[in-house]
């Protein structure tokens, strides 16, 4: 299973899925050992208007481990086959194995378009 997490550049989990800088896709066996970590640049921009969901899915991805994300990307994704959990922060990699031991929970809240100040409409 393949897990993929947007972070800032300071390898955190960015608090709005659309503006991370780069995705952290983690390769994890049925044993839950994470047994690789690669890097994916991210196109820049609302997550629900690229095509980034295509391109994980492409490469295996199954779940998104996010901060903040609109609607409109969790549909996106969960439509290419990828589970969203929301509502993370902190260390990427902290998070997977919270995830991978059943002890992180969806919050359940998605990003509303009153909640974007990156300058155009997002319609989630």
């Amino acid at each position: 299973m393949k897990i993929a997490v947007p972070v800032t550049e300071n390898n955190e989990i960015d608090d709005h899925f659309g503006h991370c800088e780069y995705y952290t896709i983690y390769t994890v066996l049925d044993t839950n050992a994470i047994v690789s970590i690669e890097s994916m640049e991210s196109v820049i921009g609302c997550g629900c208007k690229s095509n980034i969901a295509t391109t994980l899915a492409d490469c295996g991805v199954k779940v998104m481990l996010a901060g903040g994300i609109g609607n409109g990307a969790i549909n996106k994704l969960n439509k290419a086959g990828i589970d969203v959990v929301r509502g993370c922060s902190g260390n990427p990699t902290d998070n997977v194995k919270l995830f991978l031991q059943g002890e992180l929970v969806d919050s359940g809240e998605s990003c509303s378009e009153h909640s974007h100040d990156h300058g155009h409409e997002c319609s989630h």
